[in-house]
């Protein structure tokens, strides 16, 4: 076997990245050695990988379907937006500068069109199959000359593509012709047919849609996915909690483990939705555990029965404590460090307890004051810290990966992860106020169980972490579940043929087509 797919989507959020890392773990599971690709993806929840590059979270996710090591060309060009009207680019893996978005695509972006067809054959090269995602859609056409990620790739690199809908949403049959009749002639003889996802009911009431839909366009749907709780993957971008409005954000609960908490007592964890929040899946580890529930907050009464609160990284570390305290959770900090209350500190939300924040990079606001809860003071370098340490915490192992311009001085309390000599690695603790940039250290299991028991017991709670969760165990489980939904649910024989032969010739023009 040899070939490559694009899975585009009707919308943003389609499922696109869900459809992807399916179809990942489907082709490994028969064999086939696989990877996944991403020409451009804008997203504030990322990664770093082994060579110490920053990708797109959902890639390493997919290359973790594959089973194998995410490396910097599965996801070349990461955008990671500092606002609504720019963002810092990154390009394989090293950002390369900040950029408006009429900047970006009106020139910038097709000059990144060879590095990532470079990157594409390398792939090619090495795997049996590459997986492509799209972003966004497709059918974009006010950035269709200049795209590199949806047509523009699958056009360069012949790729057949395949549409994924959320039928959830409605619409779904609209918007898989519409999609196809904004494409150009060249484009649409590459779009092989259709998957809708998210369905709930009877198929059978679906089927004759999917029969009037072929007879429009002439393309077959590849499957219909149902709709499924609790897939818990990671997302494919931040931009959804980035741009959301706190007040939409609000009670939005982490998807958490249905088994009952081992002790008499929950744990309520708030998380608090700063702007531009980044790494949010830092939290689902929590979620995993039985017993713990996890919620997103924006109000300081929210605060109040919270055994755990969270100031989790963002983009805009001064913006993020301009809301806290403009939304009155920034005195509610303060008093519950004061009241030996846990408060737990995430890479930007780190700083932000920190004493003051010198920032001539992100924000260049210069010297700003933090909530002086930790005796840590913040200088923002131009360079940005990728690595994927390791170390000790609360005397279990424990690994993360760092993604921070903020370089921190820690002038008192007490080292909070260590190396095996115990010297200070990151981070510090003042009482039960713990602050520290490693992403993704409570997905160490033996870890997170002791962090959760000091929690417990800071806040009287009755609660004991379940001694056999393991979260990469998790992982693979639900990844499996992506597999199985495309195995089950999907013409697999199709999709091979596919991947593996391209897309079908004397596919029929759907008009207008693109606008001149």
């Amino acid at each position: 076997m040899s070939g490559g797919l694009l899975v585009a989507g009707t919308t943003s959020d389609a499922g696109k990245s869900v459809v992807t890392a399916g179809i990942c773990r489907w082709l490994v599971r028969q064999g086939v050695k696989v990877a996944p690709f991403k020409a451009q993806n804008m997203s504030l929840n990322s990664f770093v990988t082994r060579e110490g590059a920053e990708i797109g979270r959902a890639q390493a996710m997919q290359a973790q379907a594959c089973r194998i090591e995410p490396t910097a060309l599965m996801n070349p060009v990461l955008l990671k937006p500092g606002g609504e009207q720019s963002s810092q680019v990154v390009l394989m893996g090293k950002p390369v500068g900040e950029l408006s978005a009429r900047g970006y695509h009106g020139g910038r972006q097709q000059q990144l069109l060879g590095t990532v067809l470079d990157c594409l054959a390398e792939l090619r090269g090495t795997y049996d199959a590459v997986i492509c995602e799209g972003a966004g859609s497709p059918a974009e056409i006010n950035l269709r000359r200049t795209d590199i990620v949806n047509m523009g790739i699958a056009r360069n690199a012949r790729l057949p593509v395949l549409v994924v809908g959320d039928i959830d949403r409605g619409g779904v049959f609209a918007s898989f012709f519409g999609t196809v009749a904004l494409l150009s002639p060249e484009d649409q003889e590459l779009v092989a047919g259709f998957l809708v996802n998210k369905f709930r009911g009877d198929v059978s009431l679906l089927e004759p849609g999917l029969d009037m839909l072929h007879g429009l366009t002439g393309r077959h749907t590849y499957g219909v996915l149902p709709f499924r709780h609790g897939l818990g993957i990671d997302e494919e971008d931040g931009l959804r909690p980035a741009f959301k409005s706190s007040t939409a954000l609000r009670g939005t609960v982490r998807e958490s483990n249905v088994a009952p908490p081992l002790g008499e007592d929950v744990l309520r964890v708030a998380v608090c939705a700063v702007p531009l929040m980044s790494n949010f899946t830092d939290v689902d580890a929590l979620a995993a555990e039985p017993g713990v529930v996890v919620r997103f907050v924006d109000r300081p009464e929210e605060l109040a029965d919270a055994d755990l609160v969270i100031v989790p990284g963002t983009r805009g570390t001064v913006k993020a404590l301009e809301w806290l305290r403009e939304r009155g959770l920034a005195d509610v900090l303060v008093r519950r460090a004061s009241e030996q209350r846990p408060v737990l500190g995430i890479c930007g939300g780190y700083q932000i307890l920190g004493e003051h924040i010198e920032d001539e990079v992100e924000s260049r606001r210069g010297h700003v004051e933090g909530l002086g809860v930790l005796p840590v003071r913040v200088r923002f370098a131009r360079e940005k810290t990728l690595t994927r340490p390791v170390g000790e915490a609360l005397g279990e192992p424990v690994e993360g990966y760092e993604i921070h311009h903020g370089v921190a001085e820690v002038t008192g309390g007490e080292a909070f992860i260590t190396d095996d000599g115990g010297h200070s690695l990151d981070g510090c603790r003042v009482g039960r106020t713990w602050g520290t940039h490693w992403h993704g250290s409570l997905e160490s299991d033996g870890f997170r169980r002791a962090f959760l028991r000091e929690v417990a017991a800071a806040a009287g709670r009755s609660f004991v972490p379940a001694p056999d969760t393991s979260f990469a165990a998790l992982r693979e489980k639900q990844l499996d579940r992506l597999g199985d939904l495309i195995e089950q649910h999907a013409d697999t024989d199709a999709l091979w043929r596919l991947i593996e032969s391209g897309a079908p010739q004397g596919l029929p023009f759907i008009p207008p087509g693109a606008p001149a």
